[in-house]
């Protein structure tokens, strides 16, 4: 992954198929739903577009989630398993060949109030050296410029551990993270580890993750999908779930101030 300019800007004009986006004004309103409504509103899932530019990307104000990692680290199983539909994020049989950003929306039909957004995989050796560096600028233009990003999911193979390519990310979006951007490294395919050796693993990656989290993921064992679906939540409504915990207790009569300690 090469330098990268700050060179997209988030004036683009917003599609019409995104017309149905709305703010977090109107959609982040509720406090943290049990598991089992987590699980029900990634299900809610459906694709919104796709952007081979990054100037095609439509402006959005509700929060977006970005996953990246290498190709054949599990991203489109991962989406997929997480929103329990089969073919929302399309896994191509040739790695490196899909090469455009996928937009999918949550939140009951007719509104959105959050995106997830499926990038390349990176790293795929038969990828010809300008295509690499091509989607290498724009990944890196995203990262850093996104204005509604709130989170990354970086997804890497447990048995090869976070690669060079994976730490120049990181290093790319440190800034952004240090104004608090959240990320998670999320270690796929954990049911090929012993018990000890993701446990090994996960520490590791703790260590690497500074500023952020690592967690242990598994399509096939349905591992780490509770905890998942909580950061999704958190991270995009983290915000209306803070005020509301925040907010003081109205007293009945407002002409007397609250008692102190």
């Amino acid at each position: 992954m090469t330098q990268v300019k700050n060179t997209a800007t988030a004036s683009d004009t917003t599609p019409s198929s995104t017309s149905n986006v709305h703010g977090p004004e109107g959609a982040q309103n509720a406090a943290r739903p049990d598991i089992k409504s987590l699980h029900g509103w990634l299900h809610t899932a459906r694709f919104l577009t796709t952007a081979p530019q990054l100037e095609h990307l439509p402006t959005l104000d509700v929060p977006e989630v970005a996953f990246v990692g290498r190709s054949n680290a599990g991203k489109s199983t991962c989406i997929n398993t997480l929103t329990q539909q089969k073919r929302l994020a399309f896994a191509s049989k040739t790695p490196g060949r899909t090469q455009s950003i996928n937009l999918f929306s949550l939140g009951k039909q007719g509104q959105t109030d959050a995106v997830l957004a499926d990038l390349p995989g990176y790293g795929y050796a038969a990828v010809p050296r300008e295509a690499k560096l091509r989607w290498q600028r724009v990944m890196g233009n995203y990262l850093m410029t996104r204005e509604n990003l709130k989170a990354v999911v970086l997804l890497c193979d447990p048995r090869l551990g976070l690669t060079e390519l994976d730490e120049i990310l990181l290093d790319v979006i440190r800034p952004r993270v240090q104004s608090g951007l959240k990320f998670v490294i999320l270690l796929t395919k954990s049911d090929k580890l012993t018990r000890a050796e993701a446990n090994k693993a996960l520490s590791i990656a703790k260590l690497q993750c500074g500023g952020g989290e690592a967690r242990l993921f598994s399509a096939l064992k349905k591992q780490g999908l509770d905890e998942m679906a909580l950061l999704l939540w958190d991270w995009t409504h983290g915000e209306a779930v803070a005020t509301l915990e925040q907010a003081p207790a109205v007293a009945e009569d407002n002409d007397e101030p609250p008692a102190l300690d």
